[in-house]
């Protein structure tokens, strides 16, 4: 088998060049990139297809000052300038999807009557998505930065009152300002982060 990687320069604006953004420019992010950017990230494996990822995208005035009540003293002005931020959520009855998801409707019952493996499964491929978000994000024009400064319980009650979807982080989306950037932190080497067995 011959593996076929993709150029180093298609890569850079995925992984290598792409940075965590603080400071934002105010061109606006249109609806329609926004449904282009779920429609990609989507597509990313989850268990089962279970797909818990759920989005709300914060764009107007209005919900932006809902959404700052729950978000960190730190996390406030990066939060005020973002053209979108995206509440990043899981729906905590994925499960009820799963007849029309995924090819054994019966699924549904493994996990409608586990409470404990439908939050783990649904944090964890909720989790899994949002990173797919974010490279979704990027490989579309988009600069990311994502946080969890905030207060999930404060954030549910004003956004999820009934319960079902639950927040995981936040990620502020649209064009970055390169000059707020700051340095990048160091990464962990392969010696010190990977075993081969």
């Amino acid at each position: 088998m011959t593996f076929q990687p993709m150029p180093a320069a298609d890569l850079a604006p995925l992984f290598t060049e792409a940075r965590t953004h603080a400071g934002w420019c105010s061109d606006p992010v249109p609806a329609e990139l926004l449904r282009q950017l779920y429609e990609l990230a989507r597509m990313g494996p989850t268990s089962m297809n279970c797909q818990p990822m759920r989005l709300v995208f914060v764009t107007t005035p209005e919900a932006r000052e809902r959404l700052l009540t729950a978000v960190n003293p730190t996390n406030t002005d990066k939060t005020r300038a973002a053209p979108v931020t995206a509440i990043v959520a899981f729906d905590s009855q994925f499960y009820e999807w799963m007849p029309k998801i995924w090819h054994n409707p019966a699924a549904r019952d493994n996990f409608a009557g586990n409470t404990a493996l439908a939050e783990a499964t649904a944090f964890r491929n909720g989790s899994m998505q949002g990173a797919y978000l974010i490279m979704a994000a990027r490989a579309l024009g988009l600069d990311c930065g994502p946080m969890s400064g905030f207060n999930n319980a404060k954030l549910d009650a004003e956004f999820f009152p009934d319960g079902r979807w639950k927040s995981n982080f936040l990620c502020n989306l649209g064009r970055g300002d390169v000059a707020a950037v700051k340095p990048r932190q160091p990464r962990l080497a392969f010696e010190d982060a990977c075993v081969v067995l």
